[in-house]
């Protein structure tokens, strides 16, 4: 039998943050679309109104993004204007995840948004905390990552980004039909979550002993060794009535972690 081999460690980005950095709030996976009006607001009171220095999205901000010369019409215009307001007022940094891989430098600048690599070690506190989307680390979802490899290439993306607008619609669409189908046929307990092994290769290559990532919307704190710890972000839902409210950020001072509802208009 061949001799498993380990994924090639990623390059990890670095980002010092100002000495004058009090708090850093922490969210991913709010999956914002034209049908989600409650959880857009929420996010833009935010982050009007944090206290935090800083805010850092970490994947999945959009639902879909599928190419930034969406940016001029709709629904992404609202969020073009939405992001450039707060980062007038603050620092607001954007990682890629699954859903929005295709945000580019055009919308980022356009927005005021400093894009992160994935992974980033970000270094405030003199400490270094590592940041991740997360699904990079869902290595046993097989069939995603050999999807998402083909999808992080240059050619696919040139080849994608080259069609009108009004196909790349139609197909983001389509592509997301066929994953909520597969997620449906999933049953309780079925969720891919990164894997742990992987994970700690991850923060000892970084020099980090925590990491900060979202895409599993199972917000928790996992210790995994005496001196490793992950958190995970929530998703954020306003919009569907079926369940609870789902929203929190996740704030790092530099005595530590907290876990609070996203900030209220005043």
């Amino acid at each position: 039998m061949a001799e498993a081999h380990a994924p090639v460690l990623p390059s990890f980005a670095q980002l010092h943050a100002p000495a004058s950095w009090r708090a850093i709030d922490f969210l991913s996976d709010l999956h914002l679309s034209e049908a989600t009006p409650r959880t857009f607001a929420a996010l833009a009171t935010h982050l009007r109104c944090t206290e935090a220095d800083a805010v850092f999205i970490l994947g999945d901000l959009f639902e879909v993004w599928v190419g930034d010369d969406a940016r001029h019409e709709g629904f992404e215009a609202e969020c073009t204007a939405m992001l450039s307001e707060a980062s007038a007022h603050r620092f607001i940094a954007f990682m890629a995840g699954n859903r929005d891989f295709l945000v580019g430098a055009q919308m980022l600048k356009e927005c005021g948004i400093v894009h992160l690599a994935d992974p980033t070690v970000l270094i405030a506190f003199d400490q270094r905390l590592l940041l991740s989307h997360g699904d990079a680390l869902c290595l046993s979802d097989v069939a995603y990552q050999r999807f998402r490899t083909q999808v992080r290439s240059a050619q696919w993306q040139q080849a994608f980004l080259a069609q009108p607008l009004r196909e790349r619609r139609l197909a983001a669409a389509q592509m997301r039909a066929e994953s909520q189908a597969v997620k449906m046929r999933q049953r309780p307990g079925e969720w891919f979550d990164v894997d742990v092994a992987e994970t700690r290769r991850w923060l000892t290559h970084a020099s980090a002993t925590r990491l900060v990532h979202g895409h599993t919307h199972v917000p928790a704190r996992h210790p995994m060794s005496p001196n490793l710890v992950r958190y995970v972000l929530s998703d954020w839902d306003y919009d569907h009535p079926a369940g609870a409210t789902r929203a929190d950020v996740l704030r790092w001072r530099p005595e530590g972690f907290s876990r609070l509802a996203p900030a209220a208009a005043h």
